[in-house]
């Protein structure tokens, strides 16, 4: 048994989660909890962002008092990310930039990047929620967390790398790249937990099998993957070339960054940390709120947060909520793993699909590698999709023909769209480090 794994077994706890005093708070004072953070957040938000104080007057209402109980949450305005970039760079914040302690942004790649700001305060709350973020998958206090998340402007790298520090892991901050390197630290320095996003973590288990490193040998058992949609059968991969549990982690820089729900060992759901957010899932074409349990998409108030307070942010991803008490013992709402997002959806003559569809198709297929790009083109009136896949190396080009047939019929009969699908040989299609890039739409582009 490694000296992490040893750790782990020693401080083991009986109660719930790292702070069990709010992770299994009842759901009536869980309840009362959040209207008054939510009147706190509403009133930062009404004195300080005359943005935000117009929209509410517009919409109704006098003041924070005006919000009696959590359905009047429905009352306020909805927040989308073309507002952050109408009001680039800090026309959201509720404080001035002097007084932060930190700007992140996106990259900027469709206009103008998205720009958040956190406080000394929003980044020791952040630390925080990282740490029972990290503890919730299964990391302790002493493990060694090997974080291949990229640092910088993203939000995903310091994210990890505070909340690691806060529960008292010892940090490898190796961010993205340098695979042949990172496989050396993982079995070198004994991680226990692997953060990374799933593509990534991918491209580092196939990397180690080229060296001829066997990684299911390491010591990794807890793997913290998020910063994109991925499926279940992408967890069964990596689970089966990497000694681990593979926890799904989700978070948006809008919000807060990584750290706002997570799954626990249950695997069953992510527990949205319901203290510092409140979470709705509505209908995306009318905003008509949903019962528990319908596909609809996720929105977030925010309830803590300083510098940047939001109200009712549209995040686009589409889930669904049940808050039926998990069999861990968290009462917290969990989050049914997200399918994609709203804006990520494709429409392809009619029919609607979300790139993850597509890889539940792929993942496990026995002569495929868990790498694909999806090429949308316009050729004439229609719509013409080529799955570009990859094969496992060993598969003779003779069989390319007949496996991409196959996968092309198990598309059109699991999904509903015609494919053309283009074998290519192993490591033909880009490695990403970060986040993975599955969709290159060129329709609008006339290619």
């Amino acid at each position: 048994m490694s000296a992490a794994v040893a750790v782990h077994d020693r401080t083991a706890r009986r109660t719930v989660g790292l702070h069990p005093e709010v992770e299994a708070l009842p759901r009536e004072r869980l309840a009362a909890l959040q209207l008054e953070r939510l009147r706190e957040s509403l009133r930062r938000a009404w004195e300080q962002v005359p943005w935000q104080r117009e929209r509410l007057q517009r919409a109704g209402l006098s003041g924070a008092q005006d919000v009696r109980t959590l359905d009047d949450l429905r009352r306020l305005p909805f927040t989308v990310k073309t507002d952050l970039r109408d009001h680039y760079p800090f026309g959201l914040f509720a404080l001035p930039v002097e007084q932060l302690a930190r700007l992140h942004a996106s990259s900027g790649t469709t206009g103008k990047p998205t720009v958040v700001g956190y406080s000394a305060a929003d980044l020791n709350t952040w630390a925080d929620l990282m740490a029972r973020t990290l503890h919730c998958a299964g990391a302790r206090r002493g493990d060694i967390v090997h974080n291949a998340y990229g640092y910088g402007l993203f939000t995903g790298g310091l994210g990890m790398h505070a909340g690691a520090e806060r529960l008292g892991a010892v940090v490898v901050p190796a961010s993205g790249g340098g695979t042949e390197r990172q496989v050396a630290l993982i079995m070198d320095f004994g991680a226990r937990v692997l953060c990374a996003t799933p593509s990534y973590a991918l491209a580092i288990a196939e990397v180690a099998e080229a060296q001829g490193v066997d990684l299911r040998r390491s010591a990794l058992r807890v793997g913290l993957f998020g910063a994109e949609p991925w499926s279940e059968a992408m967890r069964r991969e990596i689970q089966a070339r990497l000694p681990l549990k593979a926890i799904d982690n989700y978070g948006l820089s809008e919000i807060m960054g990584p750290g706002v729900a997570v799954e626990c060992e249950q695997q069953d759901g992510l527990h949205g940390w319901e203290d510092h957010f409140l979470f709705e899932v509505v209908d995306p074409d009318t905003q008509a709120p949903l019962p528990d349990g319908a596909a609809g998409e996720l929105v977030i108030t925010t309830l803590t947060r300083q510098a940047l307070p939001m109200l009712r942010y549209r995040t686009r991803d589409i889930t669904r909520l049940t808050r039926v008490r998990c069999a861990c013992g968290r009462t917290h709402a969990r989050l049914l793993r997200v399918s994609g997002r709203n804006d990520d959806m494709l429409i392809v003559r009619g029919v609607n699909v979300f790139p993850s569809q597509i890889e539940a198709v792929l993942i496990g297929q026995p002569h495929l590698a868990p790498h694909y790009q999806l090429v949308l083109r316009r050729r004439g009136s229609l719509d013409h999709v080529t799955l570009e896949a990859e094969a496992v190396p060993g598969l003779a080009a003779l069989q390319y023909d007949g496996v991409a047939r196959e996968v092309a019929h198990r598309v059109k009969s699991t999904v509903g769209i015609t494919v053309e699908v283009v074998l290519q040989a192993p490591g033909a299609l880009p490695r990403s480090q970060g986040k993975a890039v599955r969709v290159r739409d060129l329709r609008k582009k006339g290619a």
